[in-house]
C-alpha cells in the first residue's frame, strides 16, 4: 500500500500482485482490501483528497482483479457523487475511468445510474468549470467503450476466474486493520514454519530443484565470462562533441523558460534524472538564465533556493559559482552584473548558501574593480532591504563567520580599513562600519604599546650585553667593538621607532583621514557637476526640438 501511494501509475501491477497472493492466501487479499476501505473511509471524513484519489485507484483494480465485488465500487460511486463537491467528483471520475470498463460488464444498470447522477449534476452548474470538463470528457470515453483504459493488461491477465477468491466487503463494515500484524513476534516453530514457507514459496514460484539451479549457474557463468571477454574486445568510444550537454541545457532552458512558477519549473527539472556531476551545469543554467533577463525576476532566486534545500548536493556549485562569478564580475554588462548580485543575495539572507563565500572578497583599492565594487554594491543593499540593517549587522558580527571577513572588513591596514569605512558610506550602510571605526581609533594607541613592548625587549638585551662584557674580561678590544656596534644599532632602532611613531600619531592620522575624505567629496562634487551639464544640455535639445516641431506644424 505504502509503495501504491508512492507511485501510482504502477498501480496496476500491485493489483496483479494482490491477486497472485489473493489466490494462495486469501487472508492476505481480505487484509488489503480492508485496509483500502478503511483508508478511503478516513480520509473521505477528513477531506485528504490524495490519499482517497490513491485508495480508490487500487480498489479499482482489485476490482478489476476480481479481488474485490462490484458492490464496493458502486457503493464508493454513489457516496463519493452523494453531496457533490469539486474534489469529491473529481475522485469519482479517477475511479470510474481504471473500473468503468468492468463495471460496465458486470452491473451495466449501475453504471447508467451512475452516469445519469453526473449528467444532472453537470446541468445543475454548482462545480467549478474544470470539474464540468472532466465529466464530458468522461462521457465521452464511454462513448467509445473505454478504449484508452482496459481494465486488465494482457500481460497481467494471470490468474483464471475458477482460481480467484472475491471477497464481499462493504464499504459500511465495521472491521479493523489488524496492526499487530506488523509487530514482530518469536515464532517457537520458526524452522518448521520457515519449511512451509519455502514449499509454498516454490509452489507459487514454480523453483527448480537445487541441481537444475547448479546447472543454470554454471551455464550463467560460462555466458558472463563470454560476455565479459566480448567486451573487452570492443573498444569504447568517448564522445568529445559535448551533444549530451548540449542537448541538456537546451532541455532546462526550455523548461525553465516554459514553466509557470518556481515550484512547477523545479519538478519539473527534477524529473529529468541528471548523471552524477551534471548538478553543476543545471547551476549554471540557472544564473545564465536569470542574468539574460533586462530585470531582475524573483522566480530564479526561488529556484536556487529551493534547489539547494531539497538536496545540500547543488550547494557546493553555487558556492564554486559564485567564487567564479566574483572572479571574472568584470566580464559582465551592468545589467547581468545586476542580475547576477541580486540572485547571490537571495540565496545568501534565505541561507541557501554559506556566508563563508564572502572569504573571496578583498574589499581595498588595489583588489578591485569598479565592477566587483558595483557588485558588492548591489549585493550589500540587497542583503539590507531583505534582512534589515539590525540582522544584517547581526551576521557580520558573528564570531564564527568573522574569518571570512577579514578580507571584506579588513583590519591589516588602516589604508584599506578606512576604504572599506568609505565604501560602505558611501552606499548608505555606514553602520556596518561601527567596529572598524573604533578599530581605527584604537590603532595609534596599539601601536604605542607595541613600540612601547619593543624598548623594553632592547632594554633587556642591553643588559645581557653588559654582564657578558663582564665575563669576557680577556678579549677588551673584541668587546669595546661590539659595544660600539649594538650602540649603533640601538640608536638606528630609537630613531625609526620616533619616525614611525610620528607618522602613526593620533594627529596624522586625522589628518590622513580628512585629506582622503575632502579628496572622495571632491570626486562626488565633479561627477555632479558632469552630471547636471549633460542634463542641461539634453534639456537644451529638447527645446531646440520642440521649437522645430511647433515651426513645422504652424507652416503646414
Amino acid at each position: 500500500m505504502q509503495a501504491q501511494s508512492v507511485s501510482p501509475t504502477f498501480t496496476h501491477v500491485y493489483g496483479a500482485v494482490v491477486a497472485i497472493l489473493n489466490t494462495k492466501f486469501p487472508q492476505i487479499g481480505e487484509l488489503i482490501l480492508r485496509r483500502l476501505v478503511l483508508s478511503f473511509r478516513k480520509a473521505f471524513k477528513r477531506n485528504d483528497k490524495a490519499t482517497c484519489l490513491a485508495s480508490t485507484r487500487f480498489i479499482a483494480h482489485l476490482v478489476n482483479q476480481q479481488v474485490a465485488h462490484e458492490v464496493l465500487a458502486l457503493e464508493i460511486v454513489t457516496l463519493l457523487l452523494e453531496n457533490p463537491t469539486d474534489d469529491s467528483v473529481e475522485v469519482a471520475i479517477s475511479f470510474l475511468k481504471e473500473c468503468g470498463l468492468k463495471l460496465t460488464e458486470v452491473s451495466p444498470r449501475g453504471v447508467y445510474a451512475i452516469f445519469d447522477r453526473l449528467r444532472s449534476i453537470l446541468h445543475q452548474g454548482q462545480i467549478v468549470q474544470r470539474v464540468q470538463y472532466m465529466i464530458e470528457v468522461m462521457f465521452q470515453i464511454r462513448k467509445d467503450n473505454f478504449k484508452d483504459f482496459p481494465s486488465i493488461i494482457q500481460e497481467l491477465e494471470l490468474i483464471e476466474e475458477d482460481d480467484q477468491f472475491t471477497h464481499m466487503i462493504t464499504i459500511e463494515d465495521e472491521g479493523t486493520e489488524d496492526n499487530m500484524l506488523n509487530v514482530f513476534k518469536i515464532d517457537p516453530d520458526y524452522e518448521d514454519t520457515e519449511e512451509k514457507y519455502k514449499a509454498i514459496k516454490n509452489e507459487i514460484l514454480d523453483k527448480n530443484t537445487s541441481d537444475e539451479n547448479d546447472e543454470g549457474g554454471n551455464s550463467d557463468s560460462d555466458e558472463d565470462q563470454e560476455d565479459v571477454e566480448e567486451d573487452e574486445n570492443k573498444t569504447s568510444v568517448i564522445d568529445t562533441t559535448e551533444t549530451n550537454l548540449v542537448a541538456l541545457r537546451r532541455t532546462i532552458y526550455l523548461t525553465v523558460q516554459s514553466s509557470l512558477d518556481y515550484e512547477e519549473c523545479a519538478h519539473k527539472l527534477l524529473k529529468l534524472q541528471l548523471k552524477p556531476g551534471q548538478e553543476s551545469e543545471l547551476c549554471h543554467m540557472i544564473l545564465d538564465c536569470c542574468a539574460q533577463q533586462r530585470t531582475y525576476e524573483k522566480f530564479y532566486g526561488l529556484l536556487g533556493q529551493r534547489f539547494c534545500q531539497i538536496n545540500k548536493i547543488y550547494i557546493e556549485p553555487f558556492q564554486t559559482i559564485f567564487v567564479q562569478s566574483y572572479e571574472t564580475i568584470h566580464r559582465l554588462e551592468t545589467n547581468k552584473l545586476r542580475n547576477v548580485a541580486k540572485f547571490f543575495g537571495h540565496l545568501l539572507y534565505t541561507d541557501a548558501i554559506s556566508w563563508e563565500v564572502l572569504q573571496c572578497v578583498r574589499l581595498n583599492e588595489d583588489d578591485t574593480t569598479s565592477s566587483s565594487r558595483i557588485f558588492i554594491k548591489i549585493l550589500f543593499q540587497e542583503l539590507s532591504e531583505y534582512m534589515g540593517m539590525g540582522k544584517l549587522h547581526e551576521r557580520l558580527r558573528d564570531p564564527m563567520l568573522q574569518p571570512f571577513f577579514e578580507g571584506l572588513m579588513p583590519r591589516d591596514n588602516p589604508r584599506n580599513t578606512r576604504f572599506s569605512i568609505n565604501f560602505f558610506t558611501s552606499i548608505d550602510l555606514g553602520a556596518l562600519t561601527d567596529e572598524m571605526r573604533e578599530h581605527l581609533k584604537n590603532a595609534p594607541k596599539m601601536i604605542m604599546e607595541q613600540t612601547q613592548e619593543v624598548e623594553s625587549s632592547d632594554t633587556s638585551t642591553s643588559c645581557d650585553g653588559d654582564s657578558s662584557d663582564s665575563v669576557s674580561s680577556t678579549s677588551e678590544s673584541e668587546s669595546e667593538s661590539s659595544s660600539n656596534d649594538a650602540e649603533n644599532v640601538r640608536q638606528k632602532s630609537k630613531k625609526h621607532q620616533l619616525s614611525s611613531s610620528k607618522e602613526n600619531s593620533p594627529e596624522q592620522w586625522s589628518r590622513r583621514g580628512e585629506h582622503k575624505g575632502a579628496e572622495y567629496r571632491g570626486k562626488i562634487r565633479e561627477d555632479r557637476i558632469h552630471l547636471g551639464a549633460r542634463r542641461k544640455q539634453r534639456d537644451e535639445k529638447d527645446e531646440d526640438y520642440g521649437h522645430r516641431r511647433h515651426r513645422q506644424q504652424t507652416r503646414r
